[in-house]
């Protein structure tokens, strides 16, 4: 695979979505829940993997969710990077939820799940906030961000909520704006390149490897 050259192009983050686990496929939501990949999921990384190394990282951080770590495992291994783990880029904690599924989350908790689907700001028990996700995931793109040198890029690999918020943040959108993104897809991802005069900018966004289709892990 031919390699981008450092001199092509200005500082990069890219952020990179676990691939596919079985929680995923039945809409189980994970929050902090230690969960592996699945068939799929192993598929996606190993694609996405090929597809990244042509940035020619010179760093790769990481989850530390088994979910994200296995998914920068490929990219390392293709990479022969070293490979970081930070725990500021982890999912939301979504407290209760965890576990459940939609229809599971409504009948353990009706009057809840009643007020979330009204747009109501509601407190979930012990999940994180949305502010303390955006603190949190700031704080490590920029870390990420003043590491890389001229031309360099950055890969950190996390969760779909997560990686969101954290865009989005980053570049000061309006909390009451974010709805302008959709959510990340498994194993796809979001660049950023600094532009020497605009500063940070989206110039792709959920870019994906592979269609959510069985039938292509068993071709991989």
């Amino acid at each position: 695979m031919k390699l981008i050259p450092p001199s092509a192009g200005p500082k990069r983050l890219v952020l990179l979505r676990h691939g596919r686990t079985a929680w995923n496929r039945i809409g189980r939501a994970q929050g902090h829940a230690d969960i592996s990949l699945d068939k799929l999921g192993v598929a996606q990384a190993k694609s996405a993997a090929r597809q990244l190394s042509a940035y020619a990282p010179a760093l790769i951080w990481s989850s530390d969710l088994a979910r994200a770590r296995e998914t920068a495992e490929r990219l390392v291994a293709v990479t022969e990077h070293e490979l970081v783990f930070d725990k500021r880029l982890r999912e939301f904690d979504v407290g209760v939820r965890q576990g459940l599924t939609f229809d599971e989350f409504v009948a353990r908790f009706p009057e809840l799940s009643a007020r979330l689907r009204t747009g109501e700001r509601v407190d979930v028990p012990g999940a994180e906030t949305t502010e303390e996700v955006s603190s949190r995931m700031v704080a490590v793109l920029q870390d990420a961000a003043e590491a890389l040198g001229d031309q360099e890029t950055a890969i950190l690999v996390g969760h779909g909520a997560s990686l969101r918020t954290g865009l989005l943040s980053f570049l000061r959108v309006a909390e009451d704006r974010h709805e302008i993104l959709a959510g990340m897809a498994n194993c796809a991802w979001a660049v950023l390149e600094l532009h020497r005069h605009r500063g940070w900018q989206i110039i792709d966004y959920n870019a994906q490897t592979l269609p959510e289709s069985p039938e292509l892990a068993d071709d991989l």
